[in-house]
């Protein structure tokens, strides 16, 4: 019989599982380059979309997948997560297949901060000190980029916000991530398949294609679907705040292999830029571990009654 302990090592090893695979993505999708971003999109979408309707028929989950669709409310969430998550999908694409890893991964580092923004606006939660600093430190060190460079760095501005977002959409929805993201790909599906015939129509459905990248191709539902398989296998054996932590693996990884693996450039300005947002994550980190700290002794100094 499994005990709490061996729950939590094994929701630890799924979650960190998914963050590397998430890592480690780029030197997949620079494998298939030549295929252009919006066919990948596609096929990565609509292949997603069959593996994710076999596990849940498989796995007799059938009626929960109907919830995001039972009412006109969650019909309206389920077109904006699919929206959302789409844009993501696409533009991280487009950001490491157009040497711009060390920006995507830039927006990796920030989201964390930007979702305690939107939960601030949207869901009115309260803003104590120490995250009005790490958010503080995060728009100064976007502000130092974009001075220096003269431009905005919207694609770690994009891919923050989008699946920061999606985060809060994905909660104010309420339905569950297996089930949520088979929705948003089978509404997706139809536009994805009328894309590729609209490819194949003007003789673009094979561009870039060889014996290599076709297999590759085939994948990329796999590659999409099997690491939120095991971060949803894994979330729920392990508290949030642990599996939050863990997050900043993926990111750290991509900045690492678009700087060592493929030479993009990581100047004084991006250190510059990137140390006071890992300053900012640092404040935001320690502030949560010591609330979580403070709540669970609170609780064990005062054990409910009954």
């Amino acid at each position: 019989m499994k005990t709490s302990s061996d729950n939590r090592r094994a929701g630890i090893g799924f979650v960190l599982a998914a963050y590397v695979a998430w890592g480690i993505l780029p030197f997949y999708w620079k494998a298939i380059k030549s295929i252009p971003p919006e066919n990948i999109l596609t096929f990565r979408v609509f292949l997603s979309f069959l593996l994710l309707a076999a596990v849940v028929m498989l796995s007799g989950r059938a009626g929960e997948f109907r919830a995001a669709f039972a009412s006109r409310r969650s019909r309206l969430w389920t077109l904006l997560t699919a929206a959302v998550i789409g844009s993501n999908f696409f533009v991280y694409v487009w950001a490491v297949n157009t040497d711009h890893l060390v920006e995507a991964s830039l927006g990796y580092f920030i989201n964390p901060l930007v979702s305690v923004f939107l939960g601030v606006v949207f869901l009115r939660e309260k803003l104590d000190r120490p995250r009005l600093v790490s958010l503080g430190l995060a728009v100064a060190g976007v502000a130092f980029l974009t001075a220096s460079f003269g431009r905005l760095p919207w694609i770690s501005l994009v891919l923050a916000f989008s699946f920061a977002f999606y985060g809060l959409a994905r909660k104010i929805a309420r339905v569950d991530a297996l089930n949520g993201l088979l929705a948003e790909t089978a509404v997706l599906s139809p536009l994805c398949l009328g894309f590729l015939a609209f490819q194949a129509f003007r003789g673009r459905f094979f561009t870039g294609w060889d014996s290599l990248t076709f297999p590759l191709l085939l994948v990329s539902g796999l590659v999409t679907a099997v690491p939120l398989l095991w971060f949803i296998r894994g979330v729920r054996r392990i508290p949030l705040s642990t599996a939050g932590f863990i997050q900043y693996v993926s990111p750290t990884l991509q900045l690492l292999i678009g700087v060592v693996a493929y030479g993009e450039p990581f100047t004084r300005t991006h250190l510059a830029s990137f140390g006071l947002i890992w300053a900012g994550l640092a404040v935001f980190t320690v502030s949560t571990a010591r609330s979580l700290a403070e709540r669970r002794n609170g609780r064990l100094s005062n054990p409910p009654k009954g």
